[in-house]
Parts: C-alpha cells; structure tokens; sequence
C-alpha cells in the first residue's frame, strides 16, 4: 500500500502542468499515444529480459542482491523534472532521452551476460534509439531546445571485478531501467491526459 501510494503522489502534483498549449494540438497527441505504445512495448521486452536473467542466472529478488547492487555503481538516470509541480516537457523529454541514451550504452553488459539472447537485446537496444529519436523529433517539432549527443561519447560501461558482480550489476541495470521506463510511462500518459 505504501508503494502504491508513492508511486502515485508524484502524479498528483502534475494535475497543475502548464501544458494547455499543447493540449489540443492534434500531432502532439498521436505522438503521445504512439510512444505510449512503445513505451509499453519496450517495458514488456525489459519484463522479458528479467524473466531470462532470473530463469537462467538465479537472480530474482532485488531485497537479496541490495547489499551488492549499492557497491557496483551502476547507472541509475532519474526522472525527477517529469513529475515536479513546475513541470515542463522540454525539461522532462530531455531527462528521459538522457536516460534513454545511458541505458541503451548499459543493455550491452546485458548481451554479455545472455549471449543467447542477443537478438532480444539488440531489438531493445533499436526500440530506446527510436523511441529517443521520437522524442527529439518531437521537441524540434514543437520548437523545444533539444540536445544532441554525439554517437562517439558513449558513456563507459560499469567494471565488474567478478563474474557474479557482473550478473548482479546486470540484474540492476534492468530493474532500474524498468522503473525508469515505468516512470516515462506515466509522463507520457499524463501529457494525453491533458
């Protein structure tokens, strides 16, 4: 119950967005609920993910893996500007593209760990591509201020110094792209509902 309702109370501060002026715009609302989609779409290939990583590796409780989960460093973007009282797309799209980008670096720890699926990971890697892509094409779109990272700055991959810290620090990169995801979600779906 508790979770429940402090993943709900961030959103009640956004009733107040002031976002009437894209409201009604017919293009902005189709963007919306297409990248809803595949929000929801990429959510469910990180479910899938997770399931591998616990059926193959054992790695299915994030209560047991915390105490090595905080030593590993591994990346953690947050989306805090999408749900404050002053809420403002241009700086929400830019933290969710910025997390988009660390985690699309990040999912390649998670091909080394399944090999086997590969594939399943090089879509998702495609899907967050796109679906940041969307999201700048969008904020041109709308004349936002947009960021363009440059394709050769990757962000450095997290170091494990052992096979199981590599598969813990795997196991986070997943659980904490799920709840960014999760988060981006309700952003989206709070902009539709305006």
């Amino acid at each position: 119950l508790l979770l429940g309702v402090l993943l709900w109370a961030p959103w009640q501060v956004l009733h107040g967005a002031p976002l009437m002026e894209l409201s009604g715009d017919q293009d902005f609302q189709l963007f919306l609920q297409r990248n809803l989609e595949f929000t929801r779409k990429i959510r469910g290939d990180v479910a899938a993910l997770q399931r591998v990583l616990c059926d193959t590796l054992q790695l299915c409780n994030e209560e047991e893996l915390q105490l090595v989960g905080q030593d590993l460093g591994i990346p953690q973007p947050l989306l805090e500007q999408c749900h404050r009282r002053t809420f403002q797309a241009e700086t929400c799209f830019s933290q969710i593209r910025a997390g988009l980008r660390v985690y699309h670096s990040s999912l390649a720890t998670i091909q080394d760990l399944l090999p086997g699926h590969a594939g399943l990971v090089e879509t998702l890697q495609m899907d967050v591509a796109n679906l940041s892509s969307n999201i700048q094409q969008q904020m041109e779109d709308l004349g936002l201020a947009t960021v363009t990272y440059p394709a050769d700055n990757q962000d450095p991959l997290p170091t494990f110094p052992s096979r199981f810290r590599h598969q813990v620090g795997g196991f986070f990169i997943l659980a904490n792209f799920q709840r960014f995801l999760e988060t981006a979600y309700r952003a989206l779906r709070h902009l539709a509902s305006l």
